[in-house]
């Protein structure tokens, strides 16, 4: 089943607060092509899971394609291939509202955006709008932990209780950090709801998360942890952080800051709403061609796997202010530009200098994935081929991105952030229209294969300079 990277799970965070809104088309700028097909009938009640019945009501919608679109931006010298891949993707694969910005060795040779941040208002999107990545956010909470590591306070392989003696609880006395990161913990659910007031008490979350009890021996196989994973990175962070800052806080001071991004893990209140672009969701035809059978079936049951990973995915969206404030969901809730989200990757693909990253913290990162016991098969997932290492997703062939050492984190609708060292780029695409693909967003690879085209054509054979 090629699932593997932006995955149901992925696709159904932040689904539950949606306002259907935000599927209204803009007289001028769109029309509607409404297509009618045979109704179909879902089990009921406690038989179908929230997850699901979520999913089918702000999935349903009439198809809707852009009759006209705007690009601004430029690109570099022999990346001019990108310029047009980026205008095709509104032409022929139905783009909304997007961005998309690549690194190659420190040099940005790419920067584009265009289209509407908003169906609803045909609102431009304009060179600073940000729109919410989902699970992208998880290669930007990981970098922290590279941060805490190169600084010394964090070791990988090092037991978590180390650090934090309260996670000892439940039989978690033995799982290192790297099984934590890597998804192979078993604590890819909360017994306890994930409520929005929980979740902004971080004293008591940390009370929960500790006495939470794996599913199964730690180490022993490989569980995406959809929501869960950020929260525990986040409480880790604190520990050894001697300001004990939470994760949204320290990936602004230490990183968005430093570097002069905008990006954010904790949106703050001064973010006008003018400059977020909201969410257009896939319409149920465009869901069900592109989810996989058996993982839909699976998520019909609320005591599924994939069903109890996602509670609390909704907390990142906000009826009124498109995007909650001041709410750290470091799994799925990052709001930004894919031009921050880049050049974050270009530091971490280029010697990390400008973030004081040590070379010995990068090779790990560029490191293959290590498997748990019973190998890479997901649980949650229902597949095999997605790895994870040190809280970023590795390219693999299910879903390729650069080169083998290449680390980052796709999200729900096909965005993407990564670093590849081996070619020294820092690349990132955004978008507001959601798609389905679960291996790789067609938007997303077309310009990727552009970008590297390009690199293939000035660069020697692993990307370094041709004089």
């Amino acid at each position: 089943m090629g699932i593997l990277s932006n995955v149901f799970a992925a696709h159904m965070q932040g689904e539950a607060r949606y306002s259907s809104r935000g599927r209204d088309a803009h007289p001028t700028r769109v029309k509607e092509h409404r297509v009618a097909w045979a109704a179909i009938v879902l089990p009921k009640g406690e038989r179908a899971s929230s997850a699901l019945r979520t999913l089918l009501a702000v999935y349903g919608g009439a198809m809707s394609v852009s009759e006209s679109h705007r690009v601004d931006g430029q690109v570099g010298q022999g990346f001019e291939a990108m310029r047009r891949t980026f205008d095709e993707n509104f032409a022929r694969r139905r783009e909304l509202g997007g961005a998309c910005c690549a690194y190659h060795h420190g040099e940005k040779v790419a920067d584009l955006w265009g289209g509407v941040r908003s169906q609803r208002t045909g609102e431009p999107w304009e060179q600073d709008t940000m729109v919410i990545v989902y699970s992208a956010t998880k290669g930007l909470a990981a970098m922290t932990l590279a941060i805490a590591h190169s600084r010394g306070w964090l070791d990988y392989d090092e037991r978590v209780c180390t650090y934090w003696p309260e996670f000892s609880q439940q039989g978690k006395e033995r799982i290192t950090v790297r099984q934590l990161l890597a998804h192979q913990a078993g604590l890819y659910v909360l017994d306890e709801p994930v409520s929005r007031s929980l979740v902004a008490d971080l004293d008591r979350l940390a009370v929960v998360l500790a006495r939470q009890k794996p599913a199964w021996e730690p180490g022993t196989r490989q569980a995406y942890h959809g929501i869960t994973l950020g929260f525990y990175e986040s409480e880790l962070l604190r520990r050894i952080d001697p300001r004990h800052r939470s994760l949204g806080q320290f990936f602004q001071e230490e990183i968005a800051s430093p570097l002069g991004l905008d990006v954010y893990i904790r949106l703050p209140d001064v973010i006008p709403n003018s400059r977020l672009a909201t969410i257009t969701r896939p319409t149920w035809i465009e869901m069900l061609h592109g989810f996989p059978l058996r993982l839909a079936v699976d998520a019909m049951n609320r005591r599924s796997k994939i069903a109890r990973a996602l509670r609390g995915s909704e907390l990142p969206h906000d009826d009124q202010h498109v995007y909650a404030r001041n709410l750290e969901v470091p799994s799925g809730g990052a709001v930004g530009t894919a031009r921050a989200i880049a050049e974050a990757y270009s530091v971490f693909a280029s010697g990390g200098r400008e973030l004081g990253l040590r070379p010995e913290t990068l090779e790990l990162l560029a490191a293959p994935a290590i498997p748990p016991a019973r190998g890479f098969y997901d649980e949650c997932l229902k597949g095999d081929g997605i790895q994870f290492s040190l809280g970023f997703m590795k390219s693999t062939p299910a879903l390729p991105f650069g080169s083998p050492s290449s680390f980052g984190s796709p999200g729900a609708g096909g965005a993407l952030g990564f670093a590849d060292p081996a070619a020294g780029v820092g690349y990132a695409y955004v978008t507001n229209r959601m798609g389905t693909r679960l291996t790789g967003d067609p938007r997303d690879v077309a310009l990727r294969d552009a970008l590297y085209s390009g690199i293939r054509a000035r660069s020697g054979p692993f990307g370094q300079r041709v004089a």
